[in-house]
């Protein structure tokens, strides 16, 4: 576990387009100082380690979201290739078990700068009726809790879950076991297609470390202007 993790900026932006241009237009005109950015699964497919790569050398700090979930070796391997690319965060499912998140920790730590190795729980998608179709037994917050505290006696920095478990999470984890968390938006914003959300002052209040944001600011007429009024908003939260 590292012991000293740098949370701020704690927000983290979600690049969701189908094509560079737009993602890039968007980025130029953000500040790594506020933001971080995740790249996920349709973006890292069409544009590859290439586009991740000039991100980083715009100065933001990259969370690879792909989700990892495979034979432990796969992981470690894939979990192995993203340290290559300097990324700062990068993820796997908790459901894959702790041999898995294990072999993935222990393949990062002959990294002079690794990653920070966080693990996906519930997704803030799925509802109760959801779960219970694919065969999860219990609530959604009871299965975060339970994934959770897998992924911290197995060794990871920290896990994804929505802001709405973050306060039953957090008094059952290391202290220095981070929170990042999708579904968040600000007050006046929809909340399109995540149904376990919150906003983001209530969501650091709850217990999360970091937040996840697309569309509220991706979508925004002035995408900068709506990252520094989330930024206000978190103001009064801590150091």
């Amino acid at each position: 576990m590292s012991s000293v993790i740098e949370k701020n900026p704690r927000i983290i932006v979600a690049l969701d387009f189908s094509a560079e241009a737009p993602a890039l237009d968007l980025v130029s005109g953000l500040d790594p100082k506020l933001c971080r950015l995740k790249v996920g699964k349709e973006m890292f497919t069409r544009l590859g380690p290439a586009f991740v790569e000039k991100l980083a050398a715009k100065g933001f700090d990259i969370f690879l979201d792909l989700k990892f979930h495979d034979i432990p070796n796969t992981v470690a391997a894939a979990c192995a290739a993203a340290a290559d690319l300097g990324v700062w965060m990068v993820n796997l499912h908790a459901s894959g078990g702790r041999k898995m998140m294990e072999t993935a920790r222990e393949r990062l730590e002959g990294f002079s700068q690794r990653p920070l190795l966080i693990g996906v729980t519930i997704l803030t998608s799925l509802g109760q009726e959801d779960i219970a179709e694919v065969g999860y037994s219990g609530s959604p917050a009871e299965n975060v809790v339970r994934l959770a505290t897998l992924a911290d006696s197995s060794g990871l920095d920290g896990i994804v879950c929505s802001p709405l478990e973050a306060g039953e999470v957090r008094p059952k984890v290391n202290k220095a076991f981070l929170l990042v968390t999708p579904g968040v938006r600000p007050a006046s914003v929809s909340k399109d297609d995540q149904k376990r959300v919150m906003t983001p002052l209530d969501a650091l209040n709850n217990g999360a470390d970091m937040l996840v944001i697309g569309r509220p600011i991706t979508a925004a007429e002035n995408p900068l202007q709506s990252l520094r009024d989330i930024q206000a908003e978190i103001a009064t939260f801590g150091p």
